[in-house]
């Protein structure tokens, strides 16, 4: 009987050194705050808002509070002030965030029903004009607006990367109004290549079930005619990101909450992430070492 009571007093001590390092996150934060950018022309609304509320809410098992950012640089600096613990960002938000503090880590991101985790940049030829990259200042290759990452951010950023530095005023480099534009020079036979994309999974090759190959397919151009010269780094698409100081407990309940967020309710998915239907998986920081590079490209820097 003794040495039951004893060890009902050893769990009973136990749980009570563990419970409350459960509570004190929760204490020390008070309101969980998750901020947002509001999609273009909806100002500071944010749809079925009550729900993903009360969904993070239950996850976490304390108060939640969305914070509705006017855009990425507003949401960058509210959670480098830790105004805020958690940030849904693109992926060169997210880098630009990691530049400017240090302090925040990918906790999930979405994939597509095909499996694809994000995009990668692909320079493609038609009928063999461009043998491979060495022979590029000798040809004329598309390329889209200087604000486009696929078609130009990417390309530019992977190729210097690889040490292939070009500038973006190279005299070979004819650039469109619109990544659509730079597709009709090809297809035209104004030019010898174009800089597109390609929708990629983790497993090295771009797939051309999406893209720039399939757009120029759909315009007529012979799938047989057309070439990958190069392919850059895997750009995955934007992370769930959190303040690196959270503590562990609130990111393991996110993270099993977000990956089986689908399965269990697909409306408040569908809320959260309209543009990729997969559902969510596991991402670390590895995975956005591309956008890092975009980052320190435009920012003058070297992405090696």
């Amino acid at each position: 009987m003794r040495l039951a009571l004893k060890a009902s007093a050893t769990a009973l001590a136990l749980l009570g050194a563990v419970c409350p390092a459960w509570a004190d996150w929760r204490e020390d934060i008070g309101t969980f705050r998750v901020g947002i950018v509001a999609e273009p022309g909806a100002g500071g609304s944010v749809p079925g808002l009550a729900l993903l509320t009360d969904a993070y809410t239950k996850a976490l098992g304390m108060k939640v509070e969305f914070v509705v950012a006017r855009d990425y640089a507003a949401l960058i600096e509210a959670q480098a002030n830790a105004r805020i613990q958690y940030a849904i960002y693109s992926a060169t938000a997210y880098a630009t965030a990691l530049q400017r503090c240090g302090c925040v880590e990918p906790l999930v991101a979405p994939v597509d029903s095909d499996g694809a985790v994000g995009i990668r940049s692909i320079l493609l030829t038609r009928d063999g004009k461009l043998p491979d990259l060495a022979a590029m200042e000798t040809h004329r290759i598309a390329m889209a607006p200087p604000d486009d990452v696929g078609g130009s951010l990417l390309p530019l950023a992977g190729l210097t990367a690889e040490g292939f530095k070009i500038a973006e005023d190279a005299p070979f480099l004819v650039h469109a109004d619109s990544a659509a534009a730079a597709e009709t020079m090809l297809i035209d036979g104004n030019t010898d290549a174009v800089f597109g994309w390609a929708t990629a999974t983790t497993g090295g090759q771009p797939e051309m079930s999406g893209g720039t190959q399939a757009r120029l397919e759909a315009a007529g151009v012979p799938g047989t005619t057309l070439r990958t010269v190069w392919a850059s780094g895997l750009l995955r698409y934007g992370p769930h990101a959190v303040r690196s100081d959270l503590d562990p407990e609130a990111k393991r309940r996110l993270t099993v909450f977000l990956t089986n967020l689908k399965s269990i309710s697909p409306d408040v998915y569908e809320l959260l992430e309209s543009k990729h239907s997969g559902g969510f998986v596991a991402a670390a920081p590895k995975d956005y070492e591309m956008a890092s590079a975009i980052v320190h490209f435009v920012s003058g820097g070297d992405p090696r």
